[in-house]
């Protein structure tokens, strides 16, 4: 289209909501604070629309799968197996949708979605992956020696976005460890999972983390398990459409199973 006509466009649908989506300057036009609420709708919409019609037409020349996950599992889990997946199928591209906000397969064109809690998943093809375990871990210029020694540090948490009593928390493991938690602790709070965890690389206290999302620090030696117990998460299950598994979906879910298989 024309700059002209995508102009007529724009003023046609600003006159059928009765708003103004954008602010009219000399040479150039700016997104009102309406037009920067409905800018990403449409986007993702649009991108979402394209893609499924471009998976049911069957016109991708190569092709793509989708997955959904949390923002965390996406960046720790997720993207470090990327080159071994694309060692073993060159011919298949991967897409990532991280949020921690769960996403409906159909409407958001997601071909797998990973999902953790208890279940169930009703109207999905349903796999288990791995059941996760949470432990006190922390950059080792803390020189945290015993259990107990976790309460002289800061402690640093993230929000779950789901209430639930089996959330492994702080307050669960100090019970485990048979410790009782006191007024005077010092605690570093965030809002995503990942900062978190980057908090403690950065020795700025000791975060309760999935040992499955920090096993690379582990390995590498930026963080170090304290001692004392711990305790158990959820289970991360991969849900497919029912009927609807194109081999490259059944390829990147069976990759999936044989990565969460060997962390075993």
């Amino acid at each position: 289209m024309t700059p002209t006509a995508v102009s007529h466009q724009i003023r046609g649908l600003e006159e059928h909501a009765g708003l103004v989506l954008f602010e009219r300057r000399t040479r150039k036009v700016v997104l009102t604070e309406v037009g920067a609420q409905l800018y990403p709708v449409l986007r993702d919409g649009f991108d979402a629309f394209a893609d499924v019609m471009a998976r049911l037409t069957g016109r991708r020349s190569r092709a793509q799968v989708t997955i959904s996950a949390t923002t965390a599992f996406t960046a720790r889990w997720l993207i470090p197996r990327v080159a071994a997946f694309r060692a073993l199928h060159p011919q298949i591209d991967l897409q990532f949708q991280a949020s921690d906000d769960v996403v409906d397969l159909d409407k958001a064109g997601v071909d797998i979605a990973i999902r953790y809690g208890i279940g169930p998943y009703p109207g999905y093809e349903v796999a288990p992956l791995f059941a996760d375990r949470f432990a006190p871990v922390f950059n080792p210029i803390l020189k945290v020696e015993k259990a107990a020694d976790v309460m002289q540090r800061p402690l640093i948490e993230f929000r779950w976005r789901r209430r639930h009593p089996d959330n492994p928390t702080w307050a669960r493991w100090f019970v485990a460890a048979g410790l009782t938690e006191t007024d005077a602790m010092q605690l570093l709070r965030f809002s995503e999972e990942s900062h978190a965890i980057q908090a403690a690389v950065a020795g700025q206290g000791i975060v309760l983390a999935s040992l499955a999302l920090v096993r690379d620090e582990l390995k590498a030696g930026q963080l170090v398990r304290s001692v004392g117990p711990s305790i158990e998460g959820f289970r991360h299950h991969l849900l497919t459409r029912k009927g609807e598994g194109s081999p490259a979906v059944e390829a990147v879910g069976a990759w999936m199973r044989s990565e969460a298989a060997a962390m075993t």
